[in-house]
């Protein structure tokens, strides 16, 4: 009698202990969901109409030639620019390559100049070395250059966190997706959306762990 007694009692004890880690849990995977609703709700949108400059946020960019998926940021920003979407493209991102001293900004404005865009319709941008300094530097700009609407170019589940970034600047944005690089599999498609519930979620937390957050960023420049 007396061992069942003490068993109820460590049961009545731990009862809510295991009810908190089950709130918990159930409040991590409806913010989860919340989260992966906005990301493919703005990806499968083109917002792209009338504005003020175009602005291509920045990836991987290897001794001064852009990866694929710059490439594509690249190419559909000629394309929205060849479509008089707007007078004005920037290119963000620093990153350096220690080798040849090249920016992803720096190279993406090469890039534009040889697809026949006017330099002086290009503005390069080539400090920022994330996507919340590219943020920053996009408000900036547009501050000093009057720019009151802007088209955000990036991977489709990257635009909803531009997007919040963005508008936390005061920035007026519309989000406009690149092209699809080949056939992605499911795997690639869960593990994007999740690397940008991860990323989204640490930026609403403020949490800027160093080794993370490089992870993070880096997993951008993905197929």
């Amino acid at each position: 009698m007396a061992a069942r007694r003490r068993y109820a009692g460590e049961t009545k004890k731990s009862h809510p202990l295991w009810m908190f880690f089950l709130f918990v849990l159930l409040l991590c995977i409806a913010w989860c969901g919340w989260v992966y609703f906005q990301i493919n709700r703005v990806a499968r949108g083109d917002e792209a109409r009338g504005a003020d400059a175009i602005a291509v946020f920045g990836a991987a960019q290897y001794l001064g030639h852009p990866s694929p998926v710059y490439h594509a940021r690249l190419d559909h920003a000629v394309t929205l620019y060849r479509r008089s979407i707007a007078p004005i493209v920037i290119t963000l991102g620093g990153s350096g390559d220690k080798r040849s001293g090249a920016t992803e900004g720096g190279v993406g404005r090469d890039y534009l100049l040889a697809n026949g865009i006017p330099f002086d319709h290009i503005i390069a941008e080539t400090r920022s070395i994330d996507t919340e300094q590219q943020a920053e530097s996009l408000a900036t700009i547009a501050h000093v250059r009057g720019l009151h609407r802007i088209v955000v170019v990036s991977d489709s589940t990257h635009l909803f966190r531009i997007r919040e970034l963005c508008h936390e600047q005061g920035l007026d944005v519309l989000t406009s997706p690149r092209p699809t690089l080949g056939r992605i599999s499911a795997y690639d498609a869960f593990t994007r959306t999740m690397h940008e519930i991860f990323s989204y979620t640490f930026l609403r937390m403020h949490l800027n762990i160093g080794w993370l957050h490089r992870w993070l960023e880096g997993r951008e420049d993905a197929g």
